[in-house]
């Protein structure tokens, strides 16, 4: 049977429980969340990020709260202390998005249906990679998560960058599993590494790449030079759960065949 009663304080869980069919579960979600589009008319909204409504998710009577990363630290302690059943997962990584998408649809007995979008999911990077193979050349990309300070990919995005055709011009940022330690401290790193095409998601804030284009010393940048500078939304990408493994996958690819048909 699993849990009844989950609030979900995260879009990706919302968003996986739906996928799974198992949407009747859930009895609140996060304001954040836009995927799926029906969830925001179907439940009810108790959480911001950091943030939650601790009487009103304590009055839903959920035998389940789901949160992602340590950031949510300090919620989900009020959230115990009011004495509800915590689960906060911290995955960084794509490997580690399929594991929790596995843990959450254990939860729910839904494996049969979890495993099937898996494999589907993992033939389509299968494919999205081998197409990016006939390439002649791959694009240097720098992804930018936040402005101030510049913070660069997080491991999984860095991770579907390459799948999608592309090298992460940051790799070692990647591995860093704090957004702190992630931040590019040195203004012109990124244009000494000449990126060829620069992906702004700023973490539900709008990207402004005639901001981009204009910070001082990155005029020679081919990505600025070009006019190679995009957005992916962050609801896209920065989830850690389906939006990312497949919107935000292919978008990335699309904006790399694009930059492909044309070096």
């Amino acid at each position: 049977m699993g849990p009844q009663r989950i609030v979900c304080l995260t879009e990706e869980t919302t968003e996986w429980l739906y996928l799974l069919g198992e949407q009747d579960r859930i009895v609140g979600i996060s304001g954040y969340t836009v995927r799926p589009r029906r969830a925001r008319a179907e439940k009810p909204r108790v959480s911001a990020f950091l943030s939650g409504k601790i009487d009103k998710i304590a009055a839903l009577q959920p035998d389940l709260v789901i949160g992602f990363s340590d950031m949510q630290a300090a919620l989900a302690d009020q959230l115990i202390r009011a004495g509800l059943n915590v689960l906060v997962t911290n995955q960084r990584s794509v490997a580690e998005i399929f594991a929790t998408l596995r843990l959450v649809a254990g939860l729910v007995g839904a494996q049969p249906q979890a495993e099937a979008w898996i494999a589907a999911c993992q033939r389509r990077h299968a494919e999205v990679a081998a197409a990016a193979a006939a390439w002649p050349r791959r694009p240097r990309v720098y992804f930018e998560e936040w402005d101030e300070p510049m913070i660069s990919a997080i491991e999984w995005v860095s991770q579907l960058v390459g799948v999608a055709g592309g090298d992460d011009i940051f790799p070692e940022l990647a591995v860093q599993r704090m957004g702190r330690d992630r931040v590019v401290a040195d203004r012109l790193a990124p244009a000494r590494r000449a990126p060829d095409l620069i992906v702004g998601s700023w973490c539900g804030k709008k990207f402004r790449p005639a901001a981009v284009a204009a910070r001082a010393g990155w005029a020679a940048v081919p990505a600025v030079r070009d006019g190679r500078l995009h957005e992916i939304k962050s609801c896209d990408i920065l989830q850690p759960g389906p939006a990312a493994l497949t919107d935000g996958l292919e978008q990335l690819h699309r904006l790399f065949a694009d930059w492909a048909a044309t070096a």
